[in-house]
């Protein structure tokens, strides 16, 4: 960490409007850290979102900014369709909704994994985000069956450039199903890429792929560019929503 000590800049936690560190500084090890410190405020995370900067620490941690080389990334339109996934498409046994259940996927999101100890997703991080959401930028896709949230994917949207922070399943690819309607709904409002941040198999075979930084930033920006003002979501897709499959408190 000697390494890190010496290069990274602290972030000032009283003022927001501060500006981030270029990306190119990002050390090399661990590979994209860039800066520490700061706040979580909306200011902040949407200027650190709109230069290809996000926030992932341990909530035992500082805050830690990052911006990887390479950068995972998937196009709406390339998203791959498993034989399974294609076939539970089919069966409409579900419902979707939209930014109706932020704080619940947020939660699903931050609850444990297999094979992981803890959750990156703090309770600063939920309440940031929660705050996001509640201002318009930070949206929710939620997948029901016979009731009961069985999995959801959400993340920060500016002009059109889409983040995704997170998704959770309590059925088989039920986050998947969520991530299937974001595609579809941003291929539409011609939304160019899902930025994914950091690669993993699981993510590769969905479709996604890794880009150059210099690449991935000239992209965000172009979109960013493109204003789309904030607000709840409404998709104006075909979307399956039996009422049976929807809570029993749905309106």
């Amino acid at each position: 960490m000697s390494d890190a000590r010496i290069k990274l800049r602290w972030l000032d936690p009283r003022d927001p409007d501060e500006a981030f560190p270029d990306p190119v500084e990002a050390l090399h090890e661990p590979g994209g850290l860039l800066a520490i410190g700061g706040d979580l405020s909306i200011t902040r995370l949407l200027r650190a979102y709109s230069n290809g900067i996000f926030p992932w620490y341990n909530p035992d941690e500082p805050i830690l900014w990052w911006s990887p080389e390479p950068r995972t990334v998937l196009e709406p339109a390339r998203l791959h369709r498993s034989r399974s996934l294609r076939r539970a498409i089919r069966r409409q046994d579900f419902a979707i909704t939209v930014d109706e259940r932020f704080h619940d996927v947020i939660a699903g999101c931050s609850g444990p994994r297999r094979h992981q100890d803890g959750t990156w997703l703090g309770p600063d991080m939920i309440q940031a985000f929660a705050a996001m959401h509640a201002a318009g930028h930070a949206h929710s896709i939620e997948v029901w069956r016979d009731g009961r949230l069985i999995g959801g994917v959400y993340g920060v949207a500016i002009g059109h450039a889409y983040f995704g922070e997170s998704m959770f399943s309590l059925e088989p690819d039920a986050s998947k199903l969520a991530l299937h309607y974001l595609a579809l709904q941003l291929e539409r409002w011609d939304f160019p890429i899902i930025d994914c941040q950091v690669s993993s198999p699981h993510l590769l075979s969905l479709g996604a792929v890794e880009w150059p930084r210099r690449r991935f930033i000239a992209e965000l920006r172009a979109g960013v560019a493109r204003r789309r003002p904030p607000g709840r979501w409404q998709f104006d897709i075909d979307l399956p929503q039996d009422r049976v499959h929807l809570p029993s408190d749905w309106s």
